[in-house]
């Protein structure tokens, strides 16, 4: 930056003073989610974990699992960058956006197979309006309009058919009386017959009720499209699957499966968030599932939290989210400044306070870039602080975090009574749990980012077939402690070793008496 001649120590503070403002704009105005972004800036901004974008771009059939705020729109949009330069077709969908009657899917008054019938369309739909898209506006692609042609009818020709078992009871009856009475003083003579006769024809299916998809030329329509790419690749990317009603989930993995994934030329990316996925049902009476089989019809892609685990190596934390910042910053500030940026972290932030912020983070990115937001605007003019960072940090997990479980009392509870043993009693942010005892509350918490797993599967070598989880609580959950003094620094790592490169215990380390045991927090 260039100083005025002759700047005196006013103006040279009020230089500074502005320089640092414009720092902090730049910080709130990251942008939080990857479908609000052009795709120049997503490709500028994206910053891979590891071996993860390598992976990503194998043309295996993947699911690409993570929680929320971890990246994977942003990964699969990048994805598609690439692509495209390399002369592959890539075809993004999200499925929050597909269909045209808001809330069906969802609607339990209306049946499974009408439900599922407009989903799998709507899909397809979707998938054509993307590809016809590029067949119009993209140079070289005219050749895919004959082929688009067949999948709309192929669309329109997909459908959900259920047989719903029921008994049917179909009956009759009948009766005639003849009697003759003969009556004299005295006496009284009678003769009769009666006839009854009663007919039922009963005819009983009972189950459970199945439903199975009907495709059509679906795959003939499908592989007609990739011949018409000349060579290139075909990539389908289903992003946001975890927002498609669990009982529909089934349905549309089985359009996929079978008309989808046997095409050659063609690789399928699917995003989800794991705990909120059903991607399979069965096997039916007949011996077949519905669904995909992750694993077998579809690669499980190591979930983005792996891949963003930190904890083992310091350094790698503080390297990834440092170029993170340094991307996003460096951007806003050339669109602010009209001039390119270099070197910005150290403007931005005091002594210490960058490796609060990576600590706050826990590994979501989501959440780095929010607390940092609200840590630049507690700043306004001055280089962001470890206070700033904390304030962020409460301010964040209580807007955030702590919203998405307050309608979940045993969540909730088990969260309060988890942070009174580890934090208050144990002084320490990690913890063990059996893996075959760990409750669905526990899972219910990592789903919404207020623990995070540091290590799955470690063994008792004393006992090698117990295994246990190791878990950190969120900053959120003691950054208040933090900052009114009740904390004199971060809660020490008392089993140190759950977050070392090698995670190996030390010699004696008792896993049943420093485990937490659910049952006995109460």
């Amino acid at each position: 930056m260039t100083w005025p001649a002759f700047a005196g120590p006013s103006t040279l503070a009020g230089v500074a003073s502005t320089r640092q403002k414009h720092l902090n704009q730049a910080l709130m105005r990251i942008p939080r989610r990857a479908e609000s972004t052009d795709r120049d800036s997503l490709a500028a901004t994206y910053v891979s974990a590891g071996s993860f974008s390598a992976m990503l771009h194998s043309t295996d059939h993947q699911i690409l699992y993570g929680r929320r705020g971890t990246g994977k729109t942003h990964a699969l949009l990048h994805l598609a960058d690439l692509l495209t330069q390399t002369g592959d077709l890539a075809v993004y969908v999200d499925l929050r956006t597909i269909g045209s009657t808001g809330g069906m899917y969802g609607d339990p008054t209306v049946n499974l197979a009408q439900r599922g019938t407009h989903l799998l369309v709507d899909t397809l739909e979707a998938m054509h309006d993307e590809l016809l898209s590029t067949a119009v506006e993209g140079d070289g692609r005219e050749a895919l309009l004959p082929a688009l042609d067949a999948l709309a009818e192929a669309a329109t020709s997909v459908q959900v058919v259920g047989q719903v078992e029921h008994e049917t009871k179909v009956g009759d009856a009948f009766s005639q009386h003849h009697g003759v009475d003969l009556a004299t003083r005295g006496a009284r003579i009678s003769a009769g017959r009666q006839e009854t006769a009663n007919r039922e024809s009963r005819l009983r299916r009972s189950g459970v009720e199945q439903h199975h998809v009907v495709f059509g030329p679906l795959n003939r329509a499908l592989r007609d499209i990739v011949r018409a790419l000349d060579g290139s690749r075909l990539w389908l990317m289903l992003d946001e699957w975890s927002s498609v009603p669990l009982d529909l989930q089934p349905l549309l993995a089985d359009l996929v499966r079978r008309g989808i994934l046997p095409v050659a030329g063609l690789t399928v990316k699917i995003a989800a968030i794991e705990r909120r996925c059903q991607f399979r049902t069965g096997p039916s009476s007949g011996g077949d599932y519905m669904g995909i089989e992750v694993g077998a019809d579809a690669a499980h892609a190591a979930s983005l939290d792996d891949f963003l685990l930190f904890d083992h190596v310091r350094s790698r934390a503080q390297d990834f989210f440092g170029q993170l910042f340094h991307n996003h910053v460096s951007l806003r500030l050339t669109e602010m400044l009209g001039e390119p940026q270099s070197d910005v972290l150290d403007e931005m932030f005091k002594r210490g306070a960058f490796n609060e912020l990576v600590r706050a983070a826990e590994g979501v990115p989501r959440d780095a870039i929010n607390i940092a937001a609200l840590a630049a605007q507690n700043a306004r003019d001055e280089p962001i602080g470890i206070a700033d960072i904390r304030r962020a940090a409460r301010d964040w997990f209580l807007r955030d975090k702590q919203t998405a479980i307050m309608a979940h009392e045993p969540a909730r509870q088990t969260l309060r009574l988890l942070v009174d043993e580890v934090v208050g009693r144990r002084g320490s942010r990690t913890f063990l749990i059996s893996h075959m005892a760990c409750p669905d509350t526990i899972d219910e918490l990592y789903d919404a980012r207020v623990l995070h797993v540091l290590r799955r599967g470690v063994v008792d070598r004393r006992h090698p077939g117990e295994m246990y989880d190791a878990f950190a609580v969120d900053f959120g959950c003691y950054v208040s402690l933090l900052l009114d003094g009740g904390l004199s620094g971060q809660p020490a790592d008392k089993s140190g070793w759950l977050t070392s490169a090698r995670g190996i215990p030390p010699a004696g380390f008792n896993f049943a008496k420093e485990a937490i045991d659910p049952a006995k927090l109460a």
